[in-house]
C-alpha cells in the first residue's frame, strides 16, 4: 500500500515538474518589458531611440516582432515573442531592444512612448525637419 502512495506522488511530482517546462503548441505573447530608457542622439535632424529590458521566461522564448505606430504625441511600441514547444530549462533569459523611433517631420513637443505599458517622455526643443535654403 505504501509503494502505491510512492509511486502516486512520485507520479503527481513529476507531472508538475513538467508541466511548467513542456510546451506541446508555440506560444506568442507580450514581452515583459520592465524598463525603458529614451535616448536622444546629438544630430540633426533629431534621431531619438528607445531601449527596452527585460526578463523573458526561459531560452526557448526570442523576440519575434517589434510593431511601432504613432497617434498624436504618443509612440506605441509592442514587443512580441515566440516560445518553441518542447521541453527548456526554467531560468529567466534578459533581453535588451534599441527600436529607433520614427520622428522626422514632427514638430517641437512633449512625446510619450509605451513599451508593451511601460512609458517614458522626451521632448523635441525644436521642429524636426531640415529647412531648405
Amino acid at each position: 500500500m505504501n509503494k502505491k502512495f510512492l509511486l502516486l506522488g512520485l507520479i503527481v511530482l513529476v507531472i508538475i515538474s513538467i508541466t511548467g517546462c513542456f510546451s506541446i503548441l508555440p506560444t506568442i505573447s507580450l514581452a515583459p518589458v520592465e524598463e525603458i530608457e529614451i535616448v536622444i542622439l546629438e544630430s540633426f535632424p533629431v534621431q531619438v531611440q528607445v531601449i527596452a529590458r527585460g526578463n523573458l521566461p526561459d531560452p526557448c522564448t526570442e523576440i519575434s516582432e517589434i510593431l511601432q505606430e504613432r497617434e498624436d504625441d504618443t509612440f506605441f511600441i509592442t514587443i512580441k515573442t515566440y516560445r518553441f514547444p518542447g521541453f527548456c530549462i526554467q531560468v529567466l533569459a534578459p533581453f535588451e531592444e534599441i527600436i529607433p523611433l520614427d520622428v522626422y517631420g514632427l514638430p517641437a513637443n512633449t512625446y510619450t512612448v509605451d513599451v508593451n505599458g511601460v512609458q517614458g517622455t522626451f521632448d523635441l526643443e525644436v521642429d524636426n525637419i531640415l529647412l531648405k535654403e
